[in-house]
């Protein structure tokens, strides 16, 4: 490629390329531009992120002058490789978000490799920072030969051994070097925040970078990825890992905050927490995967953050574990001029009965590994389903987090899966069992209740909510959820596709064609349904066109626009990628028909 064509200093959502290191992520477009850098954790104010307004920040290393570029993540990793090739010679950076050698680091390493393959190139780079969304406004200081940024209590320095013509300016820091064929420079950004600036030497830059490599590939040695997909397994758990917050087991749901789910459009939220709502699929998704560890550390977090918040579920918590804070939007002008963007997020207070079932169907697995949950996790869960009798009764948001409350069919569908599962773990003796018949009782008047209120006999399907013949994408989770896998299923999935589909694409739920893309996780759920009710062959196929809506680096967005497949929404958006592994799980299980 060559570099990205960008509109009014904005590059595609599809062409950035993901580095992580279990404490942030880093978003690099194909032109060497750092668009988008929290540091030192992912929830961090963050002073790069020309990822939302060209003037906010960024680090930019690339040839001088025009130039070609291939580019791939090394295999196994998140580390990313480019050669570029230009008039005068050809390099190759290997670029990565450093990790320590038993996991993160305890401060935020920005690392970069170029190596000469031939010729000569000389190579520029500039680092600026924006102010944070406001926070604070950053100078640039010299500390011998080290330049450094601050910005408020977070700090910035530039390791490098080469510069043949550094230049320091009050607000940004640039240089020059060349690298002709066989030599080898490297360089790194080091950030820390409200802490002491460890300043490494080159040297233990380049040699860490190589141990990033190798245990990225360690842990991705791991991974059950086999399968017709494996690709696209690997590179989703991967993608996974990166949004993993290594320190408290919780996965954000995206790495950003406000990238448009339409170009122009105001949907843009911040999904820098993790949502109950995703715990369940991304259990699921660690144990198809084989990820043990993961598995334990995400419902450890779960488990920790209801007991810190309880006794009610949050809709999400903060990557700590804490109730978020209220939604402020920030003045900046947005991702191609979609505004506002938002830090925080107002879903947060919202009633979403769907929760219940997330959280029960997250421990049911769990245990259903062999686990044993421990006397306090015990009792509150019992208290939990109680709730869940009283409430669920109850209008709320639903799944997709609207302001109109309604009667939806999966908030109904997730009190089921609640009060099964709760059934369930009693009867294994996990939890108290002292209002065990009331639970089956309530599931069964669930049931009842939904067969009768959110069925709509002229359409042959489930309904967005009760008491309206609109048709909600969601509800396809019938079938994972054991709520449904039988006739009724199989005719919604028809009703689904022919009134929400756009080729292989739904669109979330009726009416969404005017405001948003295609909600790339409901294709997956589609696969998953079509494989419940039979339709195997139909569900391959269904797949295979899935997949090519990945970037060239095999990352998903939350949403795609059918017409122009470009990607929309946050970015990498961990649902999708939980969905891919969960429906490739689905297939493998099955075999070929």
């Amino acid at each position: 490629m060559s570099s990205p064509e960008r509109i009014e200093g904005f590059a595609a959502i599809a062409d950035y390329a993901v580095l992580g290191d279990g404490r942030t992520v880093a978003l690099l477009a194909s032109d060497g531009s750092v668009d988008w850098w929290p540091f030192p954790v992912l929830d961090s104010p963050p002073f790069c992120y020309a990822l939302l307004e060209p003037g906010g920040g960024r680090f930019r290393l690339a040839p001088q002058g025009a130039y070609k570029a291939t580019r791939r993540y090394l295999e196994g990793t998140n580390v990313l490789e480019t050669t570029c090739t230009t008039p005068t010679g050809a390099v190759r950076l290997t670029q990565a978000l450093n990790t320590g050698s038993a996991g993160r680091l305890p401060w935020t390493e920005l690392a970069h490799r170029v190596e000469g393959l031939s010729g000569k190139v000389v190579m520029a780079w500039e680092f600026t920072l924006g102010d944070g969304f406001g926070v604070a406004k950053p100078w640039v200081t010299r500390r011998g030969e080290t330049p450094v940024i601050t910005a408020g209590d977070q700090s910035v320095a530039v390791v490098l051994d080469a510069a043949d013509g550094l230049t320091v300016d009050p607000r940004a820091v640039s240089g020059t070097f060349s690298v002709d064929a066989d030599r080898r420079v490297a360089m790194a950004l080091v950030a820390t925040r409200g802490e002491p600036l460890f300043v490494p030497s080159v040297a233990a830059v380049d040699a860490r970078l190589d141990r990033t490599i190798e245990s990225w590939r360690r842990w991705s040695a791991q991974v059950d990825n086999e399968g017709p997909w494996s690709g696209a397994v690997e590179r989703s758990a991967l993608a996974l890992k990166a949004l993993l917050a290594e320190a408290d087991g919780a996965i954000a749901a995206a790495a950003t905050t406000s990238l448009p789910e339409r170009v122009g459009g105001p949907k843009n939220w911040d999904y820098r927490y993790a949502w109950v709502r995703d715990s369940s699929f991304a259990v699921d998704a660690l144990i198809n995967l084989g990820l043990h560890e993961e598995v334990h550390g995400a419902v450890s977090w779960l488990l920790g953050a209801l007991g810190r918040n309880g006794p009610d579920l949050c809709v999400f918590y903060t990557l700590g574990g804490q109730v978020p804070d209220a939604e402020t939007e920030a003045d900046v002008s947005g991702y191609r001029h979609s505004r506002p963007v938002r830090i925080g997020n107002s879903a947060s207070a919202q009633v979403q009965l769907g929760n219940y079932g997330d959280f029960f169907d997250t421990i049911h697995r769990y245990v259903g590994e062999g686990h044993l949950l421990d006397t306090e996790t015990a009792q509150a869960l019992a208290g939990l389903a109680d709730r869940c009798c009283d409430a669920w009764m109850e209008r709320d948001s639903g799944i997709w987090e609207l302001h109109r409350l309604e009667h939806y069919t999966i908030s109904k569908i997730g009190c089921w899966v609640a009060l099964d599962r709760a059934v369930r773990l009693a009867r294994s003796g996990q939890i108290p069992d002292r209002h065990i018949e009331r639970w089956a009782s309530e599931v069964q008047e669930i049931r009842d209740w939904v067969d009768t209120h959110c069925w709509c006999e002229a359409k042959g399907t489930y309904t967005f909510y009760a008491g309206t013949d609109q048709l909600d994408a969601a509800v396809l989770l019938a079938g994972r959820t054991g709520f449904d896998r039988g006739p009724r299923l199989a005719s919604t999935v028809e009703a689904v596709a022919a009134e929400l589909g756009r080729g292989p694409l739904l669109y979330r739920y009726s009416g969404m064609e005017e405001e948003e893309g295609a909600f790339v996780a409901c294709t997956f759920w589609m696969v998953d349904a079509l494989v419940i009710t039979g339709q195997v062959a139909r569900a391959r196929r269904l797949m295979d066109e899935a997949i090519t809506y990945a970037s060239d680096l095999g990352l998903i967005s939350e949403q795609v626009d059918p017409e122009t497949r470009a990607l929309l929404g946050n970015f990498p958006q961990g649902l999708s990628h939980l969905a891919l592994i969960n429906a490739a799980h689905s297939l493998r299980r099955v075999g070929r028909p």
